[in-house]
């Protein structure tokens, strides 16, 4: 038997969330792509997509892309199912990467926690969404 079970009270808590911001941003799911750009501090600005890749009555998988202009790194690729009628939203692959379920043994490359950290970021990621703000001129 498993010696820990994950706090997954926390886990429901930040997948709750996530599910609010996301209904927030693509206006209750009713589209099935979304484009816009944020407006960041420095005047730049970010082109981030949302795209429903799978839509059933009661979930969606959908696909978060935003580029950077960095050298190392190209853009940032999220898919979260998020489940309409639990209102829960999860990271389900992150940069094209699965989380190692709780119950299985943990790969060197992986931590024990990943999911709660692909979570946690896609909650810090789109509350950065919110406090830098969406440029206006840019059709959603």
């Amino acid at each position: 038997m498993i010696k820990s079970l994950p706090k997954t009270s926390h886990q429901l808590a930040v997948c709750e969330a996530n599910f609010l911001r996301l209904k927030k941003i693509l206006n209750d799911f009713s589209k099935n792509k979304y484009s816009f750009e944020t407006i960041n501090p420095d005047s730049s600005s970010n082109p981030i997509s949302f795209h429903v890749i799978h839509r059933t009555c009661h979930t969606l998988i959908i696909e978060a892309k935003q580029k950077i202009k960095l050298k190392r790194i190209e853009s940032l690729i999220i898919r979260i199912q998020i489940s309409l009628d639990a209102k829960l939203a999860e990271v389900v692959s992150f940069q094209g990467e699965r989380a190692v379920p709780y119950f299985m043994k943990v790969l060197k490359t992986q931590s024990r926690d990943e999911k709660i950290q692909q979570n946690r970021f896609l909650t810090e990621w789109l509350e950065t969404i919110f406090a830098n703000g969406i440029n206006p001129e840019v059709k959603i």
